[in-house]
């Protein structure tokens, strides 16, 4: 059962928390939506998805963002009541560090539990839904640009296309009507218009060029200004669109299923996997690194601790990325060190918070000497 102690700092700290993750998702999403804009004009995947694909790629960020909006919430929250004197007043009132680490491990637990739901699990579906969701896009006339009935731009060719009617999935064209225009070195500029029965859109092996193929229709070069136009027959006759840009952040073992990276022997599979599965004790070990450092007296500038805070988490979650890049080098074959790294700044928390805490001797001063006076 929990006391009413435990609950005030629940409630304290867990609105804190809350209050940071908000704020750190706005940041998270506006640099993801930034990336996204980046890549729908390079042609990396089609508009129609980009919100789509905006939130995915939001969720997948709350692995690095969880750990961290947690430790500072935590930090502002305690942070708060220490500057306020209400840490002060239930420390002289007996409080001891059981009255933090009782709610605080409460609270680490579901953060705790939320963060490993999402670094092993819901992270990866998001990248992997993402990435089927862009490729299911290219595939589609659709999303390409094009739209029955009107005439619309010509993806990736700068000439104008008119369908008469699209298929559900976007992969099949009606009856087609397609007109270019090319400049030429040694003559008038030429007008090319091709018109078809039917068309359809096909993507290469690997998935990056795409092309319409137009079946059973007629072809036009027409150089303007001259009477020499030509006309052909065909039976088909290929069009490119604009070519599919890989993204050149992409990691192909970020998408994996963790049980798989865990059964891999690939380096880069198990550096991503001991990456996931670092984020949840990473998320325990900055929850209680934040009650040594929290504390602090009113006199004290508000972000100073704030600010020692940040660059402790940097220095940790440094070691950390180069901990993870000597797995991928095959330079590490196992997890060992990250969890040392973890024990270590555990200890040093625990001693922090026990040093703060633990009951100080007075200071007792010199005896007085006896004065000796002269008799009267």
């Amino acid at each position: 059962m929990l006391s009413i102690l435990d609950r005030y700092f629940l409630r304290e700290l867990a609105q804190t928390v809350a209050a940071t993750v908000a704020v750190l998702l706005v940041i998270v999403a506006g640099s993801a939506f930034a990336k996204v804009l980046q890549q729908v004009a390079s042609g990396g995947f089609p508009a129609s998805v980009m919100f789509q694909v905006l939130g995915l790629r939001t969720l997948d960020g709350l692995t690095n963002m969880l750990p961290l909006a947690s430790f500072i919430g935590v930090l502002m929250g305690l942070g708060r009541m220490y500057r306020e004197s209400e840490m002060h007043v239930l420390a002289s009132s007996g409080m001891g560090p059981r009255g933090l680490l009782r709610p605080v491990l409460i609270l680490g637990v579901v953060l705790v539990s939320i963060t490993a739901l999402v670094a092993l699990w819901l992270g990866p579906w998001a990248v992997r839904t993402s990435d089927a969701m862009v490729a299911a896009a290219n595939r589609s006339v659709i999303a390409a640009g094009l739209d029955a009935g009107r005439f619309t731009n010509l993806p990736g060719k700068g000439g104008i296309i008119f369908v008469d009617s699209l298929s559900r999935d976007g992969s099949k064209l009606g009856r087609t009507f397609v007109a270019t225009q090319s400049d030429s070195k040694q003559g008038p500029p030429h007008l090319k218009v091709v018109n078809a029965a039917s068309g359809e859109l096909y993507q290469e092996s690997n998935g990056d060029g795409r092309f319409i193929a137009f079946k059973d229709g007629w072809q036009y070069d027409i150089p303007l200004g001259a009477d020499n136009w030509r006309q052909m027959r065909y039976a088909r006759n290929d069009t490119a669109l604009s070519n599919v840009q890989a993204d050149d952040d992409d990691d192909p073992a970020h998408s994996k299923d963790s049980w798989a990276l865990a059964r891999s022997d690939d380096p880069s599979d198990r550096a991503e996997f001991a990456w996931r599965a670092n984020a949840p004790p990473l998320t325990l070990v900055l929850l209680l690194l934040a009650l040594p450092l929290s504390r602090q007296s009113p006199r004290e500038p508000k972000y100073g601790r704030l600010l020692l805070a940040i660059v402790t988490f940097y220095l940790y979650y440094l070691l950390l990325a180069l901990g993870r890049a000597q797995i991928g080098k095959n330079h590490w074959h196992n997890e060992g060190p990250l969890w040392a790294l973890h024990a270590l700044v555990l200890a040093l928390a625990l001693w922090m918070l026990w040093k703060q805490y633990s009951p100080r001797k007075p200071r007792l001063s010199p005896p007085r000497q006896p004065t000796t006076g002269a008799p009267t």
